[in-house]
C-alpha cells in the first residue's frame, strides 16, 4: 500500500497515516523557529499566550473574558492568571458590562496601550524580516500558501443549518501596481453611494493619490491595502506633512468588510508606524457624517480641534480636523 494514503474515518474524513503526521509535526518545527517562538516572545518577559491575550484586548471593542477563553481557547482558570497580572501592572482595567451583570468588559489603560505597541512593531518586523529575502511574487506565494492552510484546517460549524460561510481571512499589505486606482474608485464609489458625493470627490481623491505615488517618501510614508479573502476591501495611507507631523489618509473599507475590525486595524497600523518613525503628532481631516471612522479616532485617542460646515462635491457637509499626540 502507498504510506502517503489515507483511510476513511468514522466522521467522513480521513483517518492521517504516518508521513502525513510527520510532515506536518515537521513543518510546526520549522515555522516555530522560523518566527522566533522558541526564543523569549518578540523579546519580552511575556509568554506567547500572555502577547496575543494582550493582542486581543487592543483590538476588541468591549470585550469579556468569557469571549476570550472561547475563541483562544484558553482555559478560564489560565485566562483570569493572566487578567489578574495585566490588572497588577496597570495594564487593564474592568468595568461592569451593560449587557450582563456578570461579566466584566475589559479595558486596556494607556501604560497597556504604551506596553503593546512596541511588541506589536516587533512582530510587523519580524514578519517583514521573514519575506524580505523574497520577491514579491514569492511573497504573494507565501501568503496564499498561509490562507490556504488557515482555510483549509479551520472546522466547519456543527450548530449551522446550512454548510458554514468560508472563514474570513483578512491580510494587510504594501500596494502594488493597480491598487491605487482601485482606492481612488472605491471612494468614488461608496461616497456616491452612501453620501450622495458627486464626481469631484472622486477628482479630490486622485489628485491626493497622485501625489502620494509622485512624492512618495518611503521612509516617512507608507499604505496598507487590506485584503478579505483574496478580495481588496480597504485601504488606509500615512504622509509626511512636516518633520514632526503625520498625516492618516484616505481610509475606506467597502462594505462587505465592515463590523469585522478592520478600520480599527487599519488605523492602528498608521498610528504604531508613525511613533515608530518618531512623529510627534498625527492629523486627519474627516467628515462629521463619518460615524464609524469618527469613533475610531476617538476611541484611539484622537482628538477634535476643528469644525467647519462647508458646501461641496454636491452637499452641505461639516469638515473636521482631529489630532492625537504621538
Amino acid at each position: 500500500m502507498n504510506s502517503t494514503a489515507s483511510l476513511p474515518s468514522a466522521t467522513g474524513g480521513a483517518t492521517p497515516l504516518a508521513d502525513a503526521v510527520k510532515a506536518v509535526r515537521q513543518f510546526n518545527r520549522f515555522f516555530t523557529r522560523r518566527i522566533g517562538v522558541l526564543d523569549p516572545y518578540l523579546g519580552s518577559t511575556l509568554s506567547l499566550t500572555e502577547v496575543r491575550v494582550l493582542y486581543e484586548l487592543a483590538h476588541r471593542d468591549a470585550p469579556v473574558a468569557s469571549e476570550l477563553a472561547r475563541d483562544l481557547g484558553l482555559d478560564g482558570g489560565y485566562l483570569s492568571r493572566i487578567l489578574r497580572r495585566f490588572e497588577a501592572a496597570g495594564w487593564m482595567t474592568r468595568s461592569a458590562s451593560p449587557k450582563d451583570a456578570r461579566q466584566s468588559v475589559l479595558s486596556l489603560t494607556p501604560a497597556g496601550r504604551e506596553a503593546f505597541e512596541p511588541l506589536q512593531q516587533r512582530s510587523r518586523e519580524q514578519a517583514a524580516e521573514l519575506l524580505a529575502p523574497l520577491p514579491p511574487a514569492r511573497q504573494q506565494e507565501v501568503v496564499q500558501a498561509m490562507q490556504r492552510i488557515e482555510t483549509l484546517l479551520t472546522p466547519p460549524d456543527p450548530a449551522a443549518s446550512r454548510a458554514p460561510a468560508a472563514p474570513q481571512v483578512v491580510v494587510l499589505r504594501d500596494p502594488v501596481p493597480g491598487d491605487i486606482g482601485w482606492v481612488v474608485q472605491q471612494h468614488g464609489e461608496i461616497y456616491w453611494r452612501e453620501y450622495g458625493w458627486d464626481s469631484r470627490f472622486e477628482a479630490l481623491v486622485a489628485d491626493i493619490a497622485a501625489q502620494f505615488v509622485r512624492k512618495f517618501q518611503p521612509g516617512w510614508e507608507r499604505c496598507w491595502i487590506a485584503e478579505l479573502n483574496g478580495e481588496r476591501v480597504g485601504s488606509v495611507f500615512v504622509v509626511r506633512k512636516s518633520a514632526t507631523t503625520a498625516q492618516l489618509r484616505m481610509l475606506i473599507l467597502s462594505p462587505q468588510a465592515r463590523g469585522l475590525g478592520l478600520g480599527t486595524r487599519l488605523t492602528d497600523e498608521c498610528i504604531a508606524f508613525a511613533r515608530a518613525k518618531g512623529y510627534k503628532k498625527m492629523v486627519l481631516w474627516t467628515n462629521s457624517c463619518l460615524t464609524a471612522a469618527r469613533g475610531i479616532y476617538a476611541k484611539r485617542g484622537f482628538k477634535l480641534v476643528k469644525s467647519e460646515p462647508y458646501e461641496g462635491f454636491g452637499q452641505q457637509a461639516t469638515g473636521e480636523t482631529w489630532e492625537l499626540k504621538l
